[in-house]
């Protein structure tokens, strides 16, 4: 899909598999709120290992605070998220820490260090967590990882000379340089231009191309979302409303599900009217 497609809101779905992989993701009957406000109801679904599953819903639906919990930055009321089998709410500081390890991100906002080099704000993780690797073994890891978002060549640039597509792009080699196995995306379109959206959307798909790990996409840009996701979870206040294959969640027949997709996007053989009347596929 090229920019003209995001234009015009044209998605070109690929087909659902017959069974989804095993999940490398656990979330189990998953409530908390803050004071009164209910902000995860009872939420259950699994992530596939090996596949992009990308959390959707309006602003305020709890799907930031859904990836907090699976990094174990916050406890839940009740309920449990499991990464490689491991309690993220209750597990032993040493197994949480293991756990951590194994899973990369890419803030919303890049949260870069404009004081930092590239080639330094990339390293930023290997200084904490390898600390014995050389300089010369750790400035080749990084520019490899450089090189794989698409900037090669660019270790001493000034941080703070980068444009917002290219602070993702430095954001994303940051969150794969200790080879993680979980790749967690905080709205990874958010500021960006049509374009520039565009073309994160198509590094994301050529990320879990080239390293074959599993990708949770955090996002209400319901376009790149049906673009790079193999499976979709859609919140909805508080509660999990849809989830399962993109082909299939795009032709659900919740009502809040069908008016979201219809204001973002027509699928082809739509009509340009918005999604085709289908059955419910369960």
């Amino acid at each position: 899909m090229g920019a003209e497609d995001r234009e015009l809101g044209v998605l070109h779905v690929a087909p659902a598999e017959a069974e989804p992989p095993p999940p490398l993701i656990r979330i189990r009957g998953l409530h908390k709120r803050f004071g009164a406000q209910v902000v995860l109801d009872g939420v259950s679904f699994d992530i596939p290992e090996g596949r992009t599953t990308a959390i959707i819903g309006p602003s305020g639906t709890g799907k930031s605070v859904m990836l907090k919990h699976i990094v174990g930055l916050i406890r839940p009321d009740e309920g449990e998220v499991l990464c490689f089998g491991t309690d993220m709410a209750r597990a032993p500081e040493p197994d949480l820490y293991a756990a951590r390890r194994r899973i990369g991100m890419l803030f919303q906002d890049g949260a870069l260090f404009d004081s930092y080099s590239v080639g330094d704000n990339v390293a930023f993780p290997l200084l904490h967590h390898a600390p014995r690797m050389s300089e010369e073994e750790r400035r080749a890891k990084v520019n490899e990882k450089l090189a794989l978002v698409g900037l090669p060549g660019i270790y001493d640039r000034a941080t703070a000379s980068l444009s917002g597509g290219q602070r993702k792009r430095v954001g994303l080699a940051r969150a794969i340089i200790m080879e993680p196995e979980i790749v967690l995306f905080d709205e990874p379109n958010s500021g960006l231009d049509p374009i520039t959206s565009d073309a994160i959307d198509q590094l994301i798909c050529d990320m879990k191309a080239a390293l074959g790990v599993t990708f949770v996409v955090i996002t209400h840009d319901i376009v790149g979302a049906v673009r790079v996701a193999d499976y979709i979870a859609m919140l909805y206040q508080g509660k999990l409303i849809a989830w399962g294959p993109t082909e299939r969640v795009l032709r659900g027949e919740h009502p809040v599900l069908r008016a979201f997709f219809q204001r973002n996007l027509v699928l082809p053989g739509a009509g340009g009217s918005g999604l085709p009347h289908l059955p419910h596929i369960g």
